[in-house]
Parts: C-alpha cells; structure tokens; sequence
C-alpha cells in the first residue's frame, strides 16, 4: 500500500516568483468542518513541512484555503478580488503523494495535482 500525504506550494505569476509569507489553512470537511492547521508559505513558496503526513493522513474531503487577496495587499500591491482562493480535494487512501499547487495572480488562478 502506498503511503499517502499532502503538501502544496504556491508561485506568485503576476511578479514571476515564490509566494513566500501567504497563510494557507487546512480543513477536513467530513463529518464536520474542521480546521486542521494554519501555516504560512517560506522563501520557497512551500510550507516547511508537509499539510498531512503518512502519520496524520486519513481519507476524505478536505479543503486548502489559500489567503491571496491579504498577501498581495501585504506587498503593497492590488489585492485584487480574490480574497481567499478554496480548493476542495477529495483524497484517497494508498494513491501516494498528494501536492496542490497553487500559481496565482490578484485576478486569477489555476491549480493541478502535482507531484
């Protein structure tokens, strides 16, 4: 059986760089929304550890909710109309790695399941 987790990471597009300092929230959505964490991006645009490890990983819906209006205010730029971009993943257990990467700008967004 594969062990599965879940990271993310996030690219700034309108600047070309790492969204480094944006807040990411993890929610598990199943049988009740919950928060799981809150964490804020690095240099790398990366959490410095993963949303969901081997260890904490359990089947189910889940929801990353990525702050990216607040971040490009913070940068003292057109927060745009984004305000908070939600993903909502359902993940499976023994399918391996999850990674949700988030390439942004203050007017849009697009994500994939990565590697």
């Amino acid at each position: 059986m594969k062990p599965s987790a879940l990271s993310t990471h996030v690219l700034d597009t309108a600047n070309g760089i790492p969204a480094a300092g944006m807040a990411i929230e993890l929610w598990r959505m199943e049988p009740e929304p919950a928060r799981l964490s809150r964490t804020i991006t690095n240099a790398d645009g990366r959490t410095d550890s993963p949303l969901l490890t081997p260890e904490t990983f359990a089947p189910g819906r889940y929801e990353l909710r990525f702050e990216v209006g607040a971040y490009f205010a913070a940068r003292g730029g057109d927060p745009g109309y984004l305000g908070t971009v939600t993903i909502n993943v359902g993940l499976r257990e023994a399918q391996g790695h999850y990674h949700v990467p988030l390439l942004c700008s203050p007017w849009s967004y697009s994500t994939y399941r990565g590697s």
